[in-house]
This record gives structure tokens, C-alpha cells and sequence, in this order.
């Protein structure tokens, strides 16, 4: 191939293709061969400092001693150190005292970001808009009560709702008539509110009792199947909610987190759950 070479006072290695492309016999740049013996001094010094060589069972540790756990707890440490003064305050105070300090209820509400969306968020959204079957935490609609108080205790406690089956003591028409009322806002001028005893849960204003956890009837918040209000209305009085004497009954259950929160983080939901629009 060299003795056919078209470019004989050329550098080239005499690799000639296409009748003009060629491989030259050029020395490297000057600039390459000193950032490749730089990085290569740079391997050996950082082989040096820090662990590098794998072994059989183990590795060299380098001068500095430094690992990813260390660097990592050394950061927790500085994140510790700066929360550790208001968990303190936390530890001693009430979910309302934590609520009335500006600053403390701030830093709650940042550090209880996390343990709403671990234990909560699954549930009732991310941001609290609730999900399906699911109450809102983000309005000011409380079952049970919107107080801070409340809310600590629904955490550390659990809530199990109760409305017993109607489907056998109603006529279907008497149904269609509460239900519709309901729909319409009516209902605590209805009849039969009254002659049925839904007052004796629901107030005889039909707004709800939160020491039993009962609806609010007057309001136009839903917490099942709110794209067909008649047909949920009609559902829930027919088949009430957590009746056990209904299979197809509601099902609305709270877990309680006394067993699984201490005492300070159930605090800390509690203060961020109100923060999130809905406390009264």
C-alpha cells in the first residue's frame, strides 16, 4: 500500500482509503499529553485521600478517613442541631401553644411536611383536597370539630363513622324525598327530617353534631360520589355507614396513630393539618 502511496512528502503511514483518505503519523499535542499525565497524577492522588482500591473483603480507607455515611451524619448533625431547639419547644408545649407562636408553628409546618405525606397523603391528598371516599382537610367541613384540639385527638385516636342502615325502615319514596331535599338544601324543613328522627343526629337544624361526628346536611360539600348527589344521598340513607348490619353500608374509618406517631409529631400534624385552611 506505501508503494502506491499518492502523498509520498506527506507524514501519513501510507494507509491510504478512498484514494485519499489517510491515517498520519503525526506526534500527539502537546496540551494532550500533559492533561493525560495530569489526570493520571490526579487518580493516584485521589487513590491517596480517599477509598478507592477494592479488596477481598474490604477497601483501602485513604488519608482523610472520609465515607459517604460520614459525610451524610456529619449533615444530619448540622440539621439537628438547628431543629433540635424547637423540637425542645415542641416536647413541651400544646398542639394550641405551637399553633400560637408564630415562628414555632412556621417551623411545624415545615417539618410536618414530610409526616403528612408519609401518613396521610395516601388518604387525603397530597395537598389535603381529600380523595375518593376520602374528607377534604383543606375546607373548613369538620365532623368532628375543626379545633385544634380536635385534630390532635382524631390523630391520636382514630375516628370511626356511624349512621344506621335506613333501607329497611324507610319506603323508597320517603328516601327519594329526604334525599332530594338534601340535594335541594332543604332538608331541615322537610317532614320527614323530623318525623324520622334524623334530627336526633343531625341537629334540628340539620347542620351537624361533632360530638357524634354527624354530616352537616345544609352544606353542598359531598364526601362520596359528589358527581351524583341524588344517588349518594339515596345510597348513604339507604345503606347508612359503617352499618354492620349492611354489607354494601359505607365504609368511613380513621386509623389511630397513637402507636405508630410519638406524641410531639402527632402534635405537629395536628398544627399542620389547620394550617392547611381548615381549622376553626
Amino acid at each position: 500500500m506505501s508503494d502506491k502511496n499518492p502523498f509520498p512528502g506527506e507524514n501519513n503511514t501510507g494507509h491510504i482509503w478512498d484514494d485519499n483518505i489517510r491515517e498520519l503519523a503525526n506526534p500527539i499535542p502537546r496540551w494532550w499529553m500533559i492533561g493525560f499525565w495530569i489526570s493520571i497524577l490526579w487518580v493516584v492522588g485521589y487513590g491517596v485521600l480517599y477509598p478507592m482500591i477494592p479488596g477481598s473483603n474490604d477497601h483501602t480507607k485513604g488519608v482523610t478517613g472520609w465515607t459517604q455515611i460520614g459525610e451524610y451524619q456529619e449533615g444530619l448533625d448540622q440539621v439537628e442541631a438547628i431543629r433540635g431547639k424547637f423540637e425542645e419547644q415542641i416536647k413541651d408545649l400544646s398542639a394550641a401553644e405551637i399553633l400560637a407562636d408564630d415562628g414555632l408553628s412556621t417551623y411545624t409546618v415545615a417539618s410536618a411536611r414530610v409526616l403528612f405525606g408519609d401518613y396521610c397523603a395516601a388518604c387525603h391528598g397530597s395537598g389535603g383536597q381529600g380523595g375518593p371516599g376520602f374528607p377534604v382537610l383543606a375546607d373548613d367541613d369538620w365532623l368532628y370539630g375543626g379545633k385544634i384540639e380536635n385534630l390532635v385527638q382524631t390523630i391520636t385516636n382514630g375516628r370511626r363513622g356511624m349512621m344506621t342502615a335506613q333501607g329497611a325502615i324507610l319506603k323508597p319514596e320517603e328516601v327519594d324525598t329526604l334525599a332530594q331535599a338534601i340535594v335541594d338544601g332543604t332538608i331541615a324543613e322537610e317532614p320527614l327530617f323530623k318525623t324520622k328522627a334524623c334530627f336526633a343526629c343531625h341537629g334540628m337544624d340539620a347542620k351537624g353534631n361533632p360530638a357524634l361526628g354527624s354530616a352537616n346536611l345544609t352544606d353542598a360539600i359531598w364526601r362520596f360520589d359528589e358527581d351524583d348527589k341524588l344517588a349518594s344521598a339515596k345510597y348513604t340513607i339507604i345503606h347508612g355507614v359503617n352499618a354492620a348490619n349492611d354489607p354494601k353500608t359505607r365504609q368511613a374509618v380513621m386509623p389511630s396513630f397513637k402507636d405508630r406517631l410519638s406524641e410531639g409529631d402527632i402534635k405537629k400534624l395536628a398544627v399542620y393539618v389547620y394550617k392547611l385552611g381548615g381549622g376553626q
